[in-house]
């Protein structure tokens, strides 16, 4: 297990902060835009093959390999396989694509999306893979945990002097699929630390640090976190390391389509704190002014911004003074952690982080050059262990720790996780980020079921309504904010989640297609009867609607590309219709085939001749199909 980076070990510092409700709340980071890899033509890019071009639209079909069609115009780079490509040996990576810009530290950002069976990469300094892959639609898709050649891994290094069976080697897999199906596109951002090197007395520059990949992150879900790199992958452009390199786009293994591209490098040198001198106080101080009117209980000099100079357990305050060194001038970011109590900020004798906020990120202006530096931490919440965490980020300069944040992990709590290795349900509210109520507050399923699979597929049944909410891939769930302590009753999805909009029934009678879609139960009669199981412990939902008796059947499908609903209405009124998605757009595809917001795809199995329709509502594009007696339809992602 790679050990939590410094942004991760803090996370929980801030947290504490924002529990204690001592009106000292903890802001998250909000990251910056970052710079636009502009795609209106390849100048971004060096001189390319023709395999690579610039589109307006992408589109990969499944059950088509290595397919991707196109439409003209801008904002998309595709590569799109040349027939009869004749490989060079004297240049094996001319069809891949690599930026004029050099990059060292990194934050990179972009959309992706594969074709069928197809294959791909992202090179940080062209050297270090991140594997585009489909996992979907390629053998080995079912296997609990992704190999390194999955989508999202690390790849491997490659030695052909090491022993047989050992020349791949140091490959890092994603630790949980969390892949869509090819022609969705995917969502990956990654922050990359470089290598560091120094110059010796020859002024030849020697590697004191390995490369890491900080964080990885694909479709919303964590899949690395601080991993170092020892060195080039397999099939990088080079195989020495630098201190910079150009980003390098796979090109020679399959079609692929990106867009979305962005980038923030983070080549300006750090902020230094010096010359941190303390003086502890006894007492219970929650304003700024009270601690001077006492004599310090301790004094003297530290290396390091830290709690530890207090020997007082409880009810003290630790007033730092020093002298911040800004190298680049600029507007910088603060983020400030003091469990069980609060703090303040002051640089170049400017308020950033005043004592009692319910913020504690601040910003400033700088100048370049040595400024005064104060910050107080005041303790005074007993049942907190003491700790007192400070970040900054700057122009070019990458968020980081300037205190030791000791104790931080003191009283961490242990998530509680559930496991899907059988068929698993669990029942609990499920809230629904992002979606609102008609009288705009925010979604929570109060009577939620949450069944999870060995395949790894999992979806959440809204009994209220009976409807399916949300499906995942990955690991099942977090309880931990239902069992920890009092809890709240809720549960959390753990891996990469498509939700289905906002929760209605799944089944209104119309008066017209074009009248509008119920919005809750009144006039329908609905009434939950709960579920019933099969041998293999899967549930099929039951409820009355309408005066009529429904089966609710829904099943993973072979190999996890999605679930199979089935539903069965005994004795079904007229004008009787099941909403199958609703999204901005919805096109329909071939075989039945519909995309939906390019995240997910519905398709109609077995609907007894009747025929779907596309519609629009309430400015939602809604896709609706008339019932009579059975229905069977896939939600594939």
């Amino acid at each position: 297990m790679s050990r939590p980076t410094i942004a991760a070990r803090f996370r929980w510092l801030l947290g504490v902060g924002w529990i204690i409700g001592a009106g000292f709340a903890m802001a998250q980071p909000v990251p910056a835009p970052g710079t636009p890899l502009l795609l209106n033509d390849l100048s971004a890019f060096k001189p390319a093959t023709p395999n690579w071009r610039i589109v307006g639209s992408a589109r990969a079909e499944l059950g088509k390999p290595n397919v991707i069609t196109t439409e003209k115009g801008t904002g998309v780079l595709a590569s799109i396989p040349l027939d009869k490509a004749p490989a060079d040996p004297k240049n094996p990576y001319k069809y891949n694509l690599f930026t004029t810009f050099e990059h060292g530290d990194i934050d990179l950002e972009l959309e992706y999306m594969m074709a069928s069976k197809s294959n791909s990469g992202v090179y940080l300094q062209g050297r270090y893979e991140i594997q585009l892959f489909d996992s979907w639609d390629n053998v080995g898709w079912g296997l609990r945990s992704p190999r390194t050649v999955d989508n999202g891994s690390i790849y491997e290094r490659s030695d052909a002097r090491r022993p047989e069976g050992q020349q791949n080697y140091d490959g890092h897999p994603a630790r949980q699929n969390a892949s869509r199906a090819p022609g969705l596109w995917q969502h990956l951002k990654i922050s990359f630390q470089a290598p560091r090197f120094t110059a010796n007395g020859s002024g030849t520059p020697q590697k004191t640090a390995n490369a890491r990949m900080i964080r990885v992150e694909l479709n919303g879900v964590i899949i690395h976190e601080d991993v170092e790199l020892t060195g080039p992958t397999l099939a990088a452009a080079f195989d020495d390391e630098k201190a910079l390199g150009p980003l390098m786009l796979q090109g020679d293994h399959g079609a692929v389509a990106f867009r979305n591209i962005r980038y923030i490098s983070y080549d300006k040198p750090r902020p230094e704190l010096r010359d941190l001198k303390y003086a502890v106080y006894k007492g219970k101080y929650e304003k700024e002014s009270e601690y001077d009117k006492t004599a310090p209980e301790s004094e003297g000099s530290s290396p390091v911004l830290s709690s530890s100079v207090s020997r007082i357990p409880n009810d003290f305050l630790i007033r730092y003074t020093g002298t911040f060194r800004v190298n680049e001038p600029g507007d910088y970011t603060f983020n400030l952690g003091a469990t069980g109590g609060n703090g303040m900020l002051k640089v170049n004798n400017q308020s950033v982080i005043t004592p009692g906020s319910t913020n504690s990120r601040g910003k400033v202006t700088l100048p370049k050059g040595d400024l005064p530096f104060e910050l107080y931490y005041s303790k005074f919440v007993g049942w907190f262990q003491p700790a007192l965490g400070l970040t900054v980020a700057g122009p070019g300069i990458r968020e980081h720790l300037i205190s030791d944040a000791v104790g931080a992990n003191n009283d961490d709590v242990d998530p509680i996780l559930i496991d899907a290795s059988t068929n698993t349900i669990l029942r609990s509210f499920m809230d629904m980020p992002g979606d609102k109520s008609t009288q705009g507050k925010p979604v929570r399923i109060t009577h939620g079921i949450s069944v999870g699979s060995p395949e790894q597929v999992h979806y959440t049944y809204d009994l209220d309504k009976g409807a399916v909410v949300q499906v995942w891939r990955g690991q099942f769930l977090d309880t931990t904010p239902m069992w920890h302590d009092r809890g709240d009753g809720s549960s959390r999805p753990l891996g990469m989640v498509q939700r289905l909009g906002t929760p209605v029934l799944f089944l209104t009678k119309l008066a017209s297609p074009q009248s509008n879609w119920t919005t809750d139960t009144t006039g329908s009669s609905y009434r939950p009867k709960g579920y019933v199981l099969d041998g293999s412990d899967r549930p099929t939902f039951r409820y009355q609607s309408y005066g009529s008796s429904v089966d609710d059947k829904i099943r993973v499908l072979d190999a996890g590309q999605g679930i199979q609903r089935e539903v069965t209405i005994t004795n079904p009124t007229a004008n009787l219709y099941a909403r199958l998605a609703s999204g901005s757009v919805i096109n329909a595809l071939d075989n039945g085939l519909y995309m939906v917001d390019e995240h997910e795809y519905v398709r109609v199995d077995d609907a007894g001749g009747a025929k779907p329709m596309i519609r629009e509502s309430n400015g939602q594009k809604e896709l609706l199909i008339p019932v009579k007696g059975k229905l069977t339809y896939s939600i594939l992602f």
